[in-house]
């Protein structure tokens, strides 16, 4: 009831109409948009002339931006004077930029935010000491303006508390088991023997023991390869030492393995993917660190979908049936497995949470929770639970873990606690701590917070390189791409095998890392934003190398180690654009559409929202008998006047990456039929291919500042990019201007900006 009174007083103070500004619109608009049938939708008599919802000021935004930009009149039509479009242009924007501010001014920029799953679970960990999965226990998080971060796409209901409540009392759990019991200690060495079939004539889908070894070879068979003597008999974090070597290596190249746990039964038949390397002939040692779940095992087989397969029969291995064959196999020396837990040990979560003091307790645990300083008021009710407890009779341990329990299910832990206006230190710690980490304040934020030096400048710019040089900070990269550019998507689709054949699991996880590894080093190296577009490296191991057919790069990075690379010039693999990752995400498995890959180039890397289609366009497809070929398809589809005017922005980077197929390899044609990946920008310039596309587009990089500046500001602050918060993001990539528009800078633009420092 609060909330709506707010938004009624809001909306009957926001800012009036401008004079003026309507008579621009009858004079020029008009015509086209009035009627039972206006363009686009748009009934300029019916528009409203406040700013006092959503709806409305969404509607003069669009007719802000179409007419800035010259969309609007149409070229075909009577063009205003120029002075009087520079008037409307000053008129509204003024207004817009002025009620936007007064609505800040009122209920801030940011509405109620709170934690995200991702930093729910981390947080947790900083508090308790913890280590086990979390956020796994939630229902997926919904996205709005593309990120999971942002307040109006985080709904709160009872069934997401009662999911809250199962978590924190998890996190419990096994934090008073740590604290109570001894430590976990666990190690074992398996010898090829030990983790080999029993009985050398028995059939079955174990490594087989030949010449000392444990051998699986290459094959389709599923669960081939598991090993159950791995089998964890508690939930924990293992790191799986192997040592192996390869049998029968193709010619150029060693045979790359897959590692991944799951409990190799048809009964429960997913796998979580651990890791891959490229066995060859002298034995090597690989290391890898899993969460296995109790009754899980780990399942070690030749994974690259190009090496020849051998054929068993009844779907069972016999005792060197495979060497027959002729067909490439990994031989197993041994393995070694060791529990080990990240974070702090037994000892010290037992300090943090076990003692005499209950009121000293419950301050520190709050202090932590809530992420800044808490008073004896604020307190009081968690101390009174816990003795009220004691009073009862309940054991002191009980008590205690009642109390942490009612701090973890306060707002004050799940929300952010931010106050409309200018935030206060403890705030902005939290803002860049999950902007960066997405998890808790460490001690040096906390410490500068409290002696009030966060807001300032040079602080903040020391923090942020000091956050991302930090081991937790090289989850930022991960965190931020996985939502800004969909990689959290890879494995929604799958190319078809028949029509992708040397696609693999292993091709995608090399990719993911290369994105990985690229943004990363654009980061460490403050490198222009430009490298989204375009570069002359990316980075490889050999299996990649082999599936994207780049033989010089191949040679260069020979081995299973992600290594950067120098492309040969004229290679077409430079840039985040042509990565095997976003173009299989802008993808379907089986075919492309210039349309989906337009509108995901327009929209994550080029900052052009395409609005969603007008009302009165009908949600079916145009007219397209006679069409040959998805370009005449489109061609059809435009030729419908209300598509056009957004297919003009969209189609042109959608068909410069016809080129790359739905497995993200290079192709020349469909079928039979040529790709002709040429198309002519809005502004008419034309292009013949990717590589003329990415130099028209490398001709703004302040346009591509511009849009990741707005990337990082949505992700960080959870608000979407409002009219007057354009100007801020202007004038950060302005201030990278000196770097060449830096990804670095742009962070720390981003961070010491207005809008970062305010709700």
């Amino acid at each position: 009831m609060a909330t709506l009174l707010i938004l009624t007083l809001w909306a009957a103070q926001t800012v009036k109409e401008p004079t003026g500004i309507r008579a621009f619109l009858d004079s020029h608009c008009v015509d086209c948009h009035e009627g039972p049938e206006p363009d686009g939708g748009l009934d300029m008599k019916k528009l409203r002339g406040d700013l006092g919802n959503a709806e409305s000021t969404a509607r003069w935004i669009r007719i802000f931006d179409r007419v800035e930009r010259g969309e609007m009149p149409p070229r075909h039509e009577e063009r205003p004077p120029l002075a009087a479009s520079r008037a409307f242009i000053r008129s509204t924007g003024d207004w817009l930029r002025a009620a936007e501010r007064q609505r800040f001014q009122t209920l801030g920029r940011v509405r109620a935010r709170r934690l995200t799953n991702l930093q729910l679970e981390r947080t947790l960990h900083d508090v308790l000491g913890v280590d086990i999965p979390l956020a796994v226990h939630f229902s997926a998080a919904p996205r709005s303006h593309r990120y999971s971060t942002v307040a109006d796409g985080q709904p709160m209901s009872r069934y997401q508390l009662e999911q809250h409540l199962t978590v924190v009392d998890l996190a419990l759990d096994e934090a008073f088991r740590r604290a109570l019991g001894p430590e976990d200690v666990f190690s074992k060495h398996l010898t090829a023997e030990a983790l080999s079939r029993t009985d050398a004539k028995k059939r079955t889908r174990e490594p087989e023991m030949l010449d000392g070894r444990g051998v699986v070879w290459s094959s389709g068979l599923e669960f081939y390869g598991r090993i159950p003597a791995t089998t964890a008999s508690e939930d924990g974090w293992y790191r799986v030492t192997v040592r192996a070597s390869a049998l029968k290596s193709p010619e150029n190249h060693g045979v790359w393995c897959t590692i991944r746990r799951g409990h190799c039964v048809s009964g429960s038949p997913q796998f979580g993917w651990v890791g891959a390397f490229e066995a060859r002939t002298e034995p090597r040692e690989w290391t890898f660190e899993t969460w296995l779940p109790r009754g899980e095992m780990i399942e070690i087989r030749p994974g690259d979908v190009t090496l020849r397969r051998g054929t068993f029969k009844g779907g069972q291995v016999g005792t060197g049936e495979g060497g027959p064959q002729d067909v490439p196999g990994i031989a197993i020396e041994w393995i070694k497995m060791e529990r080990f837990h990240r974070g702090p040990g037994a000892a010290e979560i037992r300090r943090q949470l076990i003692g005499e003091d209950i009121r000293g307790l419950m301050t520190r645990f709050a202090e932590r929770a809530f992420r800044r300083p808490v008073t004896n008021r604020e307190v009081d009710p968690y101390v009174q639970l816990v003795e009220e407890a004691l009073d009862r009779g309940e054991p002191r341990l009980t008590a205690l873990r009642g109390g942490y329990r009612a701090i973890l299910c306060s707002p004050r832990f799940l929300y952010f606690y931010e106050q409309p206006g200018v935030l206060d230190d403890h705030a902005v710690a939290s803002r860049l701590s999950y902007f960066l980490w997405n998890r808790m304040p460490d001690a040096e934020l906390l410490r500068l917070a409290a002696a009030g030096e966060m807001k300032k400048p040079q602080v903040l710019r020391a923090q942020v390189k000091r956050m991302l040089a930090d081991a937790r900070g090289k989850e930022f990269v991960r965190d931020f791409s996985s939502e800004w550019l969909d990689l959290n998507l890879i494995d929604f689709t799958e190319p078809d095998r028949r029509l992708y054949k040397t696609f693999d699991v292993v091709v995608q996880n090399a990719m993911l890392d290369e994105t990985h590894a690229y943004l990363q080093a654009m980061l460490d190296g403050n490198l222009s934003v430009t490298h989204v577009i375009a570069s002359n490296f990316t980075f490889l191991n050999s299996r990649l190398s082999r599936f994207y057919d780049l033989q010089g790069a191949a040679n260069a990075s020979n081995n299973d180690e992600l290594r950067r690379v120098k492309l040969d010039p004229g290679s077409r693999r430079g840039g985040l654009l042509a990565q095997g990752a976003i173009l299989k995400v802008t993808a379907n498995g089986t075919t492309t559409s210039p349309v989906i890959r337009g509108v995901w180039v327009s929209e994550r890397l080029l900052g052009e929202e395409v609005p969603p289609p007008p009302q009165n366009v009908a949600a079916i497809e145009p007219d397209i008998r006679g069409a040959k070929s998805i370009r005449d398809m489109l061609d059809k589809h435009r030729s419908v006047s209300s598509c056009a005017s957004c297919h003009v922005k969209i189609d042109p980077p959608g068909f410069a990456l016809e080129n790359f197929d739905p497995a993200g390899r290079w192709r020349d044609q469909y079928g039979e039929i040529a790709v002709d990946a040429s198309y002519t920008l809005p502004d008419g310039t034309a292009f013949k291919d990717v590589d003329g596309f990415r130099s028209r587009v490398l001709a703004q990089p302040e346009k591509l500042a511009r849009n990741v500046a707005q990337q990082l500001l949505v992700y960080g602050t959870g608000a979407p990019i409002g009219f007057s918060d354009r100007q801020v993001v202007a004038s950060i990539a302005k201030g990278a201007r000196g770097s060449k528009y830096g990804f670095a800078s742009l962070v720390e633009g981003v961070v010491t900006s207005e809008r970062f420092l305010q709700k």
